[in-house]
């Protein structure tokens, strides 16, 4: 599969791309106000480049679970200037990580190349912004929303159920005009699931893959390894990388991480482990 990004570009994802979490807010669960100011998240888009990012996923609004919501002004305020600051220092592909018709459009016209959606393009404008701009979308599975999501997880099978609502999502985003290529399905780790849910999706990964469309996998220092492993957040190194080791072989074609040096060692072992093509 080819991703077609604005300006001409292309991102092949015949092998996986490893997309590098940057996230501008105070209060991500993780980095939240590490990478605020703009020289800090400069220098930290340089050195995740450098470790072996393909992509930069930035975020203004936490998502984490109980997360508050940000209005639309604030979002704009904090991730339009970074990716202006991006798009004139770096080629890269940047990713903008937002379910705000509003946030996608001016991020695009900041020079975002593709929109990463936890919602899956339900905000009133989502799917038109998507379609005018022909951006490649990510569509994530996600009950409520942050506040309320982990009382939302009573499936039946939570494979099956989280696949179907990608595959309506997908068809609807085709019906209006996306091309199927440009759309990725990502299951939402994390997001109204329990532990084992998590671990469930993970371990039945490829059936996703056998729907047609590029898979992305998120877990990288989620709960699902730190309640599995007991570990803070400062803990889950190992635990984030067997997941993205385990992610790949099942078919993701796109790992999102925060760990960018250890990810894409990850991801090599993993793909020569597979395909046992050395360079």
């Amino acid at each position: 599969m080819i991703l077609a990004l604005p300006r001409g570009r292309q991102l092949s994802l015949k092998r996986c791309k490893l997309m590098a979490i940057l996230n501008v807010t105070p209060d991500s669960f993780s980095d939240g106000g590490k990478f605020v100011g703009h020289d800090a998240a400069l220098r930290q888009v340089e050195q995740m480049l450098k470790d072996g990012a393909n992509i930069i996923d930035i975020g203004g609004e936490s998502t984490r679970p109980g997360a508050a919501e940000v209005s639309k002004t604030e979002e704009l305020d904090r991730v339009i200037p970074v990716i202006e600051l991006i798009r004139r220092e770096f080629d890269t592909v940047i990713s903008i990580d937002t379910y705000k018709a509003a946030v996608m459009k001016a991020a695009i016209d900041a020079g975002a190349d593709m929109i990463n959606d936890v919602r899956a393009l339900q905000d009133q404008g989502a799917i038109e912004i998507a379609v005018k701009t022909q951006v490649p979308v990510c569509l994530m599975h996600m009950r409520g929303m942050p506040g309320s999501m982990q009382q939302l997880t009573d499936y039946q099978h939570v494979t099956n159920e989280v696949l179907s609502f990608l595959q309506q999502r997908a068809e609807l985003c085709i019906a209006a005009g996306i091309n199927p290529s440009q759309i990725i399905l990502d299951p939402g780790f994390g997001f109204a699931k329990t532990l084992a849910q998590n671990y469930q999706l993970l371990a039945e990964l490829s059936t996703f893959q056998q729907s047609g469309f590029a898979v992305l996998a998120g877990m990288s220092r989620k709960s699902m390894v730190g309640q599995l492993l007991n570990k803070p957040v400062s803990e889950r190194l190992a635990g984030s990388i067997a997941c993205a080791t385990i992610a790949v072989m099942h078919g993701a074609r796109i790992i999102r991480a925060h760990d960018v040096k250890e990810t894409a060692d990850a991801i090599a072992v993993a793909e020569a482990t597979m395909f046992g093509e050395f360079e």
